[in-house]
């Protein structure tokens, strides 16, 4: 048995999520399913990440088992021409250790939130970003972020359905950027951190847009914090501008390209 890493790009619009369902499309289903074509099943893979629904990736990483001895480079090929015509590509893949997990060998995640600000209807990026009316304040935003930073109960920032142990994280980074450009003004936000809670990206984000906006002060993200109550959190965002942007590992499988 050879286990191999793949490194995956997709549009979560049609998707339920990463998790397969018994009824409704996701990304690890359709994966699985093109794995049965090139060996006989049933496959499981494993992702560093379990996005929800309508959030894409831009470098998600599973990774699979296999008996036979596939070149990397032919088994994406092969992936890619049966995943066809889903949204969803094979950017890289690798031979890695028999002990090698997704999950667990990963030491980084790294997210990206578009939103756009602008009253237009967006059409080349519809389904891709979050679109408010309003200009914000990047500034403020950034003084809110500051208070997220580091080591913290996350509570507030955790959705009701969380299953992870404990909400205290240690959040690396919060990165907003502006673009401006033909299509609108675009901010990116670019968090960092070993690993995250759920709905923790949209909810920081959606309260972060209440600062920008005025309807907050950066303290208030503060005192939203320490509360440690779900209640005191700012509007979730939706989650068509989120992406799963990288995972890191110690040695990164697929080495430097």
């Amino acid at each position: 048995m050879q286990r191999f890493a793949l490194r995956i790009e997709y549009h979560g619009g049609p998707f339920a999520g990463w998790q397969r369902q018994r009824d409704q499309p996701s990304v690890q289903g359709a994966i699985e399913a093109a794995l049965a074509k090139l060996e006989p099943g049933p496959h499981t893979i494993a992702a560093a990440g379990r996005t929800d629904a309508g959030v894409h990736a831009l470098g998600q990483v599973a990774h699979c088992d296999l008996e036979k001895e596939w070149e990397p480079f032919r088994l994406m090929e092969a992936l890619n021409y049966h995943l066809k015509p889903a949204p969803v590509a094979i950017t890289a893949c690798a031979r890695v250790e028999s002990d090698w997990h997704a999950r667990f060998s990963a030491v980084e995640r790294r997210y990206l939130f578009r939103l756009v600000m602008r009253r237009a209807p967006v059409t080349h990026d519809k389904g891709l970003v979050w679109q408010v009316p309003h200009d914000l304040d990047v500034e403020a935003m950034r003084a809110g972020a500051a208070h997220l930073i580091g080591l913290h109960d996350f509570t507030t920032f955790r959705s009701a359905m969380c299953q992870s142990a404990s909400p205290v994280k240690t959040l690396d980074a919060v990165e907003i950027t502006r673009q401006d450009g033909p299509g609108g003004a675009e901010l990116r936000f670019r968090l960092r951190a070993r690993s995250f809670l759920h709905n923790q990206v949209r909810s920081i984000v959606g309260t972060l847009e209440r600062v920008g906006r005025g309807a907050w002060t950066p303290e208030d993200v503060r005192r939203a914090l320490v509360a440690a109550d779900r209640a005191a959190c700012g509007p979730v965002c939706p989650p068509e501008g989120l992406y799963l942007d990288a995972v890191g590992y110690p040695a990164d499988p697929f080495g430097a390209d």
